[in-house]
């Protein structure tokens, strides 16, 4: 998600109104890419700084703290709102999922609303109609993803911090690779930061690629969703993803006890001590099977 370029500050073929101020890296499509395959090139250098626990240790704190950034701010706050929270808090939420190394928070979360109204239809970003390399990361190569969609993220464009953060996108993440450097050097930054973004990468691309051709559906949604627990574990909750295109208003995505959700564990800790509140859950209606897709899910983003 990190390198989608955009083309004058507008989609190749769409008709929306585009925020002009993504940054310059977003306009720069080859710098672009080098930047992003030469993070996936620099993981090999650890036959060179080894695996000192401190750099490993590292690198699972990093992947963590991320991986929420993203699933629990980009995805289930800036995407679809199922839950509160203050001004403050929204912007960390935000800097985290910058820190992900997935652009900005005004871009993710509105690209992602059109991946949820043309799901697996024309007009979805990364459907795997389009092929499985497409839906897992080939989309971001594509000019006509680059900007950020304004008239699908309204409710938090009016924020000149979170657009100056979408502008700016590239600061979190030199931010924390410069951090990884001085707390183990160079295996900090090589596990902390580079081995870190890889797997975070590939393991939220998952949700859009595995999580639409492999796994269950307990839901009879009008797209190919599907319940995947392997990505579910490896992205704190994503991959119950029949469930959340079933409800998306829900800020849990393991809606039954056995369905492991990191993300929903985390929510329900910051809501016990007051930083977000209001958390939204499936009522009885959306979890009963036998009703299928007529369900109104009309609250979701």
């Amino acid at each position: 998600m990190a390198t989608a370029v955009e083309t004058n500050g507008r989609s190749d073929d769409a008709d929306q109104p585009f925020v002009t101020q993504d940054g310059w890296l977003t306009q720069t499509d080859r710098l672009a890419r080098v930047i992003y395959w030469g993070i996936h090139l620099s993981c090999l250098l650890v036959v060179v700084v080894g695996a000192p626990l401190e750099a490993v240790l590292l690198c699972a704190a990093t992947y963590l703290v991320r991986v929420f950034g993203i699933t629990g701010g980009y995805h289930r706050y800036f995407s679809h709102r199922t839950y509160k929270t203050g001004r403050v808090f929204q912007f960390v939420l935000a800097w985290l999922g910058c820190a992900a190394t997935q652009k900005g928070p005004l871009w993710w979360s509105g690209t992602h609303r059109l991946h949820h109204r043309h799901s697996d239809q024309p007009g979805d970003p990364h459907s795997p109609t389009e092929g499985l390399w497409h839906s897992h990361q080939g989309w971001i190569f594509e000019s006509r993803w680059g900007g950020t969609p304004a008239d699908m993220i309204p409710d938090f464009t009016r924020y000149p911090e979170l657009e100056w953060l979408n502008r700016w996108h590239f600061v979190p993440p030199l931010t924390l690779a410069v951090l990884c450097y001085a707390i183990a050097g160079g295996a900090g930054l090589v596990w902390g930061f580079a081995i870190s973004t890889t797997l975070l990468w590939h393991g939220t691309y998952c949700v859009n690629s595995l999580c639409h051709i492999w796994g269950t559906r307990p839901y009879d949604t009008p797209d190919g969703s599907r319940n995947n627990a392997f990505v579910a574990l490896i992205t704190l909750g994503e991959g119950w993803h029949n469930n959340h295109h079933h409800y998306q208003a829900s800020a849990r995505n393991g809606f039954r006890w056995w369905e492991v959700d990191g993300t929903w564990y985390i929510l329900k800790g910051l809501e016990a001590v007051g930083l977000v509140w209001d958390l939204r859950t499936p009522p009885a209606a959306a979890l009963d099977r036998t009703r299928g897709s007529d369900v109104d899910i009309s609250e979701a983003a």
